[in-house]
């Protein structure tokens, strides 16, 4: 899943270049702003669904390590260990999925022309 988000980060980066967008037609960016918000959706999605296991392994690793604590077995242990050893995975996965997701919003607001910087913040302020 990382592999394919990077891949179409990358894309998608191509896509919104200002020079690349201003020679496209409306019916094309449409097109781009509808297939950039669906993508953006596909991954949030496997983004939540990751964050469920992700959560829920980490709750497993630490009942086994109260049992642990409790049992004080080796076989506790051993189940901990290999716990403990795909949880980083888990983390770090989820991580890349979370900081990619972001990113594609950055693209959808390159997009739409705007940037959320102190000139947000002052036409924010202006207007309320």
């Amino acid at each position: 899943m990382y592999k394919r988000l990077c891949e179409y980060i990358a894309y998608i980066d191509e896509q919104t270049n200002p020079d690349r967008l201003k020679k496209l037609s409306d019916k094309e960016k449409e097109e781009l702003r509808d297939q950039l918000l669906t993508q953006t959706a596909f991954f949030q999605h496997e983004r939540l669904i990751h964050l469920i296991v992700t959560h829920i392994f980490a709750t497993v690793t630490i009942v086994t390590l109260v049992a642990m604590m409790y049992f004080k077995t080796i076989p506790i242990l051993i189940l901990f260990v290999l716990e403990l050893g795909l949880l980083f995975p888990y983390i770090i996965h989820y991580y890349h999925l979370e900081n990619g997701t972001q990113t594609l919003y950055t693209f959808y607001d390159r997009f739409c022309g705007r940037t959320f910087g102190d000139k947000y913040n002052e036409k924010d302020r202006e207007s309320e």
